[in-house]
């Protein structure tokens, strides 16, 4: 899907789309993101979110799950039907299974309730730097496979004549592994160069996204030939 043209100068403030019906939690996010100069819209429920997705195209979502007419993991599998904006789950919804749903749907991070604002602010600026484009003059490889071919300049994966739709963090994922052609790449490497240096441990996170790779790039996802898991340790890209 064509992509929004990237804002420069002046027009460069970010824009943040705060999906929550909790008024005191949106009233504290609207405070802290625009002291920090984003400009801010706000949802209460999903049919809001997604209209005004589709109408201001934010740079980042941040998503809570318990919506009164939806639940937040259908509106992260409506969002990605047209959009790769980086989505911010923020949910009181603690389980594991919970997080690899949401992550499964398309979440580039998740964050529990009750949450640090610092925390989250970073977390918010990671899923933004995974999502900007490389300026052109810096990057030229093109890595080719059997299966597909990935442009890491233009940030464009190919198979078999068509373009793959891949998320944010699951091109981050992509691309420290595509840099690096057969050597193992450690889980704690991978965890803090996709979402940042306060990662480390979350490993269902790989085991999640390294499936949705498969699934999108391999002739045969469940015996991978490029994406290859080194038990407990980490994953290795074989072209």
């Amino acid at each position: 899907m064509p992509q929004p043209p990237a804002r420069t100068g002046p027009a460069a403030r970010r824009r943040v789309l705060v999906v929550d019906d909790e008024p005191r939690i949106v009233r504290a996010l609207v405070i802290n993101l625009r002291a920090r100069d984003y400009e801010v819209d706000t949802a209460a429920d999903g049919a809001t979110a997604l209209r005004t997705a589709a109408a201001h195209r934010p740079d980042v979502v941040i998503l809570d799950l318990g919506l009164p007419d939806m639940d937040g993991v259908d509106v992260l599998h409506e969002l990605r039907r047209t959009s790769r904006v980086p989505v911010l789950v923020l949910s009181a919804r603690h389980t594991s299974g919970e997080k690899v749903k949401a992550l499964d749907a398309g979440a580039d991070d998740y964050v529990t309730k009750p949450f640090g604002m610092d925390e989250l602010l970073a977390r918010l600026r990671a899923a933004v730097r995974r999502s900007e484009p490389v300026a052109a003059a810096e990057e030229t490889v093109l890595v080719e496979t059997g299966e597909f071919t990935v442009d890491l300049a233009a940030k464009r994966v190919n198979r078999g004549g068509r373009d793959i739709r891949l998320t944010p963090t699951e091109w981050h994922l992509l691309e420290v592994l595509v840099r690096s052609p057969g050597r193992l790449v450690g889980q704690k490497q991978l965890l803090q160069e996709v979402w940042g240096p306060s990662y480390g441990t979350e490993t269902n996170y790989l085991r999640v996204y390294m499936a949705q790779l498969r699934r999108k790039l391999e002739a045969d996802p469940s015996h991978p030939r490029h994406f290859i898991t080194e038990p407990g340790m980490g994953y290795r890209f074989e072209p």
